[in-house]
């Protein structure tokens, strides 16, 4: 049987707990959504400029460059949390510095977890977190699954262009003189 130190069964949520926890959350998609369209505007301006003569290659390039803008919002929304954990002090260390902050922040953000916890009175903020993370990374998720669709549906329209060049269609010859199909 589990025994639960007496500390923890005296803790209670508190609303200063819920309302820091929220807030983090809605900055956190606040910040995801703007990131998420200069994404989508970085990744439009570069189809833009291959759009003339797309490549397999040059297709790749976009997504891969999609991919890391879309990894470099990520890592600035940890940010957030890192600067409360910072000017709060919940994370419970000896010395939190900023980069130990980050560092906490980044791995419950990815739900890895991390060998720190927060102080018991922060301890609901590590499973809000996390939600926010999941929240990200499924919208990032399904903005790349998007941008990956065109990338095939425009690779197996050059391929079938390809196919067409080579092949050509004839056209079906017309029936015999004086029958009527």
């Amino acid at each position: 049987m589990m025994t639960i130190p007496a500390a923890e069964s005296q803790y209670v949520i508190s609303l200063e707990e819920i309302f820091w926890g929220g807030t983090l959350v809605a900055i956190t998609m606040a910040m995801h959504g703007f990131g998420i369209l200069s994404t989508l505007r970085v990744n439009g301006a570069l189809k833009q400029r291959f759009e003339h003569n797309p490549t397999f290659a040059k297709g790749m390039l976009i997504l891969i460059v999609t991919s890391w803008v879309i990894l470099l919002v990520h890592l600035i929304e940890v940010f957030a949390w890192a600067g409360f954990f910072l000017w709060k002090g919940p994370v419970n260390a000896p010395q939190a510095n900023a980069s130990l902050c980050y560092y906490f922040a980044l791995l419950d953000y990815t739900c890895l977890g991390s060998n720190y916890n927060l102080h018991l009175r922060w301890r609901l903020l590590e499973g809000m977190i996390a939600m926010a993370g999941l929240l990200t990374f499924a919208w990032s998720t399904g903005v790349l699954m998007t941008l990956e669709q065109d990338f095939q549906d425009q690779q197996m329209q050059l391929l079938k262009q390809k196919r067409e060049k080579r092949h050509p269609k004839q056209a079906p010859a017309p029936p015999p003189a004086g029958r009527q199909p």
